[in-house]
């Protein structure tokens, strides 16, 4: 009944067909893969966010070179903050509105980190931003630390020199321009009691984001190919027995 499945064709779309399940079961543990690793990352970070502020020479002398085990724990730092070296980073959204970003260089007894304080109105594209000033003289701040944005492969490249606005916070590429600089940056949050800069919200990690999903409709695929090669192979044979009945 099913010995039209040792002709080559039916051999060779066997073939093709048991590939591309296993293509899709493939693509599919993939997904499952990366939905178990931003869950695990989601769950960390909100961890971190939790645990009571580190003073950052302590947290820097820990960490080591391992800077990534730094991203988004909570820090406190005394120092001075440095206006007349404040840099922007430009395409950034407040409301719908369009604007930047106002980093700040503070300097601490062991460096100087950069400390993002917020949004302003595009408007405001000269640093330093003299309408919304960092405090003067020394204060104490607790903000959370962020890991450096390079550059990516294709992406825009800085111009040489000194930089008074960015695309990025890229540690590496600012270390010429800021003695001691930190490997990580400090993102400001909470409000403040004056209108600028707007304090930049922080991230939520409560979305797994659509991995699981993916993984699905993957692993439905590979379904929907063994079940419609089955029922055409089984509508193939039943149409030969007829024929065979018939003669």
């Amino acid at each position: 009944m099913y010995s039209f499945l040792r002709a080559p064709r039916w051999i060779a779309g066997l073939i093709v067909v048991s590939t591309i399940v296993l293509v899709f079961i493939a693509l599919g543990n993939w997904q499952l893969g990366r939905h178990r690793e931003v869950k695990l990352d989601n769950e960390i970070f909100s961890s971190r966010l939790m645990d009571e502020p580190i003073p950052l020479d302590v947290m820097l002398s820990s960490a080591g070179s391992s800077t990534d085990s730094l991203e988004y724990r909570r820090a406190t730092a005394t120092g001075v903050f440095e206006p007349d070296a404040e840099i922007l980073v430009r395409n950034q959204v407040n409301n719908g509105i369009a604007g930047f970003h106002v980093v700040t260089p503070f300097r601490f007894e062991g460096g100087t980190i950069l400390v993002n304080r917020g949004w302003v109105p595009l408007e405001l594209d000269t640093p330093p931003i003299t309408q919304a000033p960092p405090p003067a003289g020394e204060v104490e701040i607790e903000f959370v630390l962020r890991s450096s944005q390079p550059i990516p492969r294709f992406g825009r490249v800085e111009p040489e020199g000194e930089l008074t606005v960015v695309n990025r916070i890229d540690l590496e590429r600012l270390g010429a321009q800021f003695a001691g600089l930190a490997p990580v940056w400090g993102q400001l949050t909470g409000s403040d009691e004056q209108p600028l800069p707007v304090p930049v919200a922080l991230p939520t990690f409560d979305d797994n984001g659509p991995h699981l999903a993916y993984a699905a409709q993957w692993y439905l695929f590979a379904l929907i190919a063994v079940v419609g090669s089955g029922f055409l192979i089984r509508s193939t044979a039943t149409k030969a027995k007829r024929r065979k009945n018939k003669a």
